[in-house]
């Protein structure tokens, strides 16, 4: 962003960048990878390291907690609980993880890191699809 003074039409944006990322979030447990990061390079000019970090951010406790909270609560009245120790060796996967990539993140080219998020946001939508199975079997009519 240009100057310290947010514009009122960027804090909008902004706002409504949250809101569609939470929403999805909550809907489907996406939002900062797949929602916040491309807007925030499409819309607000954001390089992609600045994109990454900031959807990181975003992610802190309030935010997490909250989603996580809810789903606790139904996930338990439905049955079908949430393993909090499944939850707990994620957790710290996914801690150790987080510091190894955004250490190699940061050393990456911005371009180079950007085709390499594009590459793996479609690597999920055909997985999400089904379309690799269509894929392995057009490969193998083939051969």
């Amino acid at each position: 962003m240009k100057s310290q003074a947010m514009e009122t039409q960027q804090l909008i944006i902004i706002v409504l960048i949250g809101l569609a990322a939470g929403i999805l979030s909550g809907l489907v447990g996406v939002g900062g990878g797949i929602i916040m990061v491309p807007i925030l390079v499409l819309v607000l000019h954001y390089n992609q390291h600045q994109a990454q970090g900031t959807s990181l951010a975003v992610l802190t406790l309030p935010v997490v907690v909250l989603g996580f909270l809810k789903y606790y609560q139904e996930c338990k009245k439905m049955g079908t609980p949430i393993d909090l120790r499944v939850v707990g060796l994620l957790a710290i996967g996914f801690v150790v993880g987080a510091y190894i990539g955004s250490s190699a993140a940061v050393k990456i080219d911005k371009d180079l890191l950007k085709k390499i998020f594009g590459v793996v946001l479609l690597y999920t939508a055909i997985k999400m699809f089904g379309w690799d199975m269509l894929l392995v079997r057009w490969v193998k009519g083939i051969f």
